[in-house]
């Protein structure tokens, strides 16, 4: 075994402790009288409904002609699209048709001291924009839930030439189209527009021919199609680029399209504010629990694995640190995200499975020791056997995440089947739990074994008992010798 360096444990213990540290009670300064956050923690983070309540309104076309239900499909999806772009995860969205009703509930923001519910219905409520403009120029770059970039706020030729706006899109349609010489099928989105559209988009076409035509929702764009052909008869087809749409991805952006054609405003009928189901005295009181958990988690690691115990007890600080990181916005190219009890859950259950890898490891590293192994030879085989037990539990864990995130996510996939309530909270369990598991291969694998391989550097640190191994003189007897 090639050990590691005397300082390297020194190096990433104390990295690691100051990321908990930063994580945890995060970076503060002072700007004469206002506080400067540098580096958010956990008191920034976003809290779900069911931990710091939120708020419930009920939109209503204010019109007195009845929506069709792809108008209120479109309206729905606004909504949706501009909670996605706060990154609030925890949301419930129903619509229902017979009453041309569309229910929304929403968590408040934590860092809002004097948190104003009707001007978020109102930001939610305002009618929605969606323009075509000329290139795809923009000015903000942000990454948005589901890890794809979000481009904000138009400038340069972007921002001053609108080709078109939402009154000149009669309607757009999500539509499958199959290519006459290969046989495929692919999903499109096809665009009717005005006869005043349809003259601005032939001019447009004709002058900006193999160049782009970005579309934005308010101020977010949300496609740039390539304009591939003059097109003069107001009817169009957008196709998804070189990957193609998804049935959900194109019957999404025909919703975001129609929904900033809408002729109809969106007026709350009725609007109050959410109690917490679980309310901060009983977050408190989880606090207390899991801070005697790891507590008592850490001294079964001493006790049982000693040296191992004590290193991986410094790797489980990292990965909470960064389950922390991840939802409280720590990391500027990762938004905030919404804290729910399931999101805490799948916290708790990354943790255990962080507890699990290094208990294996050291385990591993103890059974070559009492069968007769030099200490860097067991620690050698310690972590190679053990790292396709811990390689194969937590891929499948990732699996798993991953297609909840799909499933229950922005995408919505199975929503018809569960229901919209399930969405963000199940959401919230799987971007947790993906985020733990990454962070137990992080530190429960990488740190760890750094960390012991540099104290076994150390002459204090040879003995092979602190690793859960036979004492010298139960060595010798096992090696042949007597005790007198």
């Amino acid at each position: 075994m090639k050990r590691a360096k005397k300082p390297v444990f020194f190096i990433v213990a104390l990295l690691i402790l100051f990321f908990t540290y930063a994580s945890i009670f995060g970076i503060k300064g002072k700007n004469g009288d206002n506080t400067v956050t540098y580096i958010k923690g956990v008191n920034d983070i976003r809290w779900g409904i069911d931990i710091h309540g939120g708020v419930e309104a009920t939109f209503a076309p204010a019109t007195s002609t009845k929506p069709t239900n792809a108008q209120m499909d479109a309206a729905e999806s606004i909504i949706e699209q501009r909670l996605v772009l706060e990154n609030i995860t925890d949301y419930e969205l129903y619509k229902d048709y017979n009453h041309s009703r569309i229910i929304v509930r929403f968590p408040w923001k934590t860092d809002e001291k004097d948190f104003d519910p009707e001007k978020s219905i109102e930001e939610l409520a305002a009618t929605a924009q969606v323009t075509f403009r000329e290139g795809m120029e923009y000015t903000t770059e942000t990454t948005g839930s589901d890890g794809e970039p979000i481009y904000k706020t138009p400038k340069g030729k972007t921002a001053s030439t609108i080709i078109l706006q939402g009154s000149d899109i009669v309607k757009a349609e999500p539509q499958i189209t199959t290519n006459p010489t290969t046989g495929t099928s692919t999903y499109v989105v096809t665009l009717k527009l005005s006869s005043d559209g349809a003259k601005k988009f032939a001019e447009a076409t004709k002058r900006l021919k193999d160049q782009i035509i970005s579309i934005w929702m308010d101020d977010t764009m949300i496609s740039w199609p390539k304009v591939n052909q003059v097109i003069t008869n107001g009817e169009c087809e957008i196709e998804g680029g070189s990957k193609g749409f998804t049935a959900a991805e194109a019957s999404s952006l025909a919703n975001k399209i129609n929904a900033g054609a809408l002729p109809f405003k969106l007026t709350v009928t009725n609007s109050n504010t959410i109690s917490p189901t679980l309310g901060q005295s009983s977050l408190r009181a989880m606090l207390v629990a899991g801070i005697i958990a790891f507590s008592l988690v850490a001294l079964f690691m001493l006790i049982v694995f000693r040296l191992p115990g004590f290193v991986a007890i410094i790797s489980l600080l990292g990965q909470i640190a960064l389950s922390f990181a991840a939802v409280s916005g720590f990391f500027p190219f990762v938004n905030s995200f919404t804290l729910t009890l399931p999101g805490i859950a799948g916290i708790i259950l990354s943790i255990g499975m962080g507890v699990d890898a290094n208990i294996i490891t050291a385990t591993r590293i103890k059974e070559e020791l009492w069968m007769g192994k030099t200490l860097d030879s067991a620690i050698t085989k310690g972590d190679d056997n053990s790292f396709s037990a811990i390689f194969d539990g937590n891929i499948t864990v990732i699996i798993v995440a991953v297609i909840l995130m799909l499933v229950f996510g922005p995408q919505n996939i199975l929503s018809f089947m569960f229901g919209p309530s399930t969405t963000g909270s199940i959401y919230s369990f799987g971007y947790t739990l993906l985020i733990g598991i990454v962070g137990n291969f992080v530190f429960g694998v990488v740190t760890t074994r750094l960390m012991t391989r540099s104290l076994s550097a150390f002459s204090f640190a040879r003995k092979k008992w602190l690793y859960g191994g036979p004492s010298e003189s139960r060595e010798a007897l096992l090696n042949g010798g007597s005790e007198t």
